[in-house]
C-alpha cells in the first residue's frame, strides 16, 4: 500500500458521532473550495468526496467510483439516492466536542457548500443497534480490516445510508422471530446454525462470497435519533465498491435469486450516497 489512510477510518471507540453531507453551491471556484477545505480541522475525522467533486479537485478518476443510483427493489422496497459532493464524518468522546467540531466545519464550508444532511449518533449500550442486536459482530479487524477497506492507493470507497427503524413493528415479534430476521442470537450475537438460518435473514443476504472470495466491507455505522425518528446511519468502507452494489442488490431483491432481506420489512433507507476517502497524502495534494 503506497500511502497512509485517513486515521479516522480505523479510530474505533469514540461514543459520539456526526456525519455531515454537503453539496457544492453553484458557480463556486475550485480555489474557493480548496480554501474552505483547507480551513477544516481534520484531526480524527474523515473527509470523503462524491464522484464529481473528487474528479474536479484531483483530476483523476477512481476506478468504480460513481454516483449512488436509486434501487427499485422487490415488494415495493427501495433505496433512494441522495448523492452529494462532500462527506465529513466526525467522532469524539463527548457530545459537545462533536457539536463544536461540526459547527466549526459547517461555518468553514458555508461559503462554498450547502449542508444537505446532518446525522448525529451515539454508542448504544455495548455497541448495539437500536433493535437490541450487536452491530458489526463479523466486522474484520487488524490487518484484515485495512485489507478490506483500503485500495492500493490507501484510499477507501464509502457507502452512507440513513436507515429509519420501525421498532414498534420489530419489537412486536418474539425474540426468536427477531433472531430469524437478523440471523443471530440477540443476547450474545451467535450466528444461527445452517439448519435454523432463514434464507432471507440479514446474515444470509449480506454474508456472501464470489468465486470463494468473501465480499467483506468494514462497517462503522452508528445509531441515531430521537423518540420520533430513530435508526442506523450506515457508514461502510471497502477497497472495491462492487461489494456495496452486490450486498444492496441482495438486500433489496434485485440479485439473481430474487430474495429480499427481511430486515427491510422493519427498516428503510432515507438516503444513499457513494464517496471516496483519499489517503492522507492524496488529500494534501488535492487541497
Amino acid at each position: 500500500m503506497s500511502a497512509a489512510p485517513q486515521r479516522g477510518i480505523f479510530a474505533a471507540g469514540q461514543p459520539h458521532q456526526a456525519a455531515l453531507e454537503f453539496s457544492l453551491a453553484g458557480n463556486v471556484s475550485d480555489t474557493a473550495v480548496r480554501a474552505a477545505l483547507a480551513a477544516l480541522t481534520l484531526d480524527g475525522s474523515v473527509l470523503a468526496f462524491g464522484p464529481a467533486l473528487h474528479l474536479r479537485l484531483s483530476g483523476q478518476a477512481v476506478s468504480g467510483l460513481a454516483p449512488f443510483e436509486t434501487i427499485a427493489g422487490s415488494d415495493g422496497k427501495s433505496a433512494p439516492a441522495s448523492q452529494g459532493d462532500l462527506l465529513l464524518w466526525l467522532q469524539g468522546s463527548a457530545r459537545d466536542q462533536v457539536f463544536d467540531a461540526s459547527r466549526s466545519a459547517s461555518l468553514a464550508l458555508a461559503p462554498v457548500a450547502h449542508l444537505d444532511r446532518e446525522c448525529t449518533g451515539f454508542r448504544y449500550h455495548d455497541s448495539r443497534d437500536l433493535t437490541g442486536f450487536i452491530d458489526g459482530t463479523a466486522n474484520p479487524s487488524g490487518a484484515l480490516a485495512r485489507q478490506t477497506a483500503l485500495d492500493a492507493e490507501g484510499g477507501a470507497h464509502v457507502l452512507t445510508q440513513k436507515w429509519l427503524h420501525d421498532l414498534t413493528a420489530f419489537e412486536a415479534l418474539g425474540v426468536r422471530e427477531q433472531e430469524r430476521v437478523i440471523g443471530r442470537t440477540k443476547a450474545n450475537s451467535i450466528e444461527l446454525s445452517a439448519e435454523a438460518m432463514p434464507a432471507d435473514s440479514h446474515v444470509s443476504r449480506t454474508d456472501v462470497a464470489v468465486a470463494g472470495e468473501p465480499q467483506r466491507i468494514f462497517r462503522r455505522s452508528f445509531p441515531y435519533g430521537s423518540l420520533s425518528e430513530h435508526g442506523l446511519y450506515v457508514l461502510a468502507f471497502a477497497a472495491d465498491p462492487v461489494r456495496f452494489r452486490l450486498l444492496l442488490g441482495r438486500m433489496f431483491g434485485t440479485a439473481e435469486d430474487g430474495l429480499r432481506d427481511r430486515l427491510t420489512d422493519f427498516s428503510r433507507p432515507l438516503s444513499g450516497a457513494y464517496w471516496y476517502a483519499p489517503s492522507r497524502d492524496a488529500l494534501v495534494e488535492m487541497l
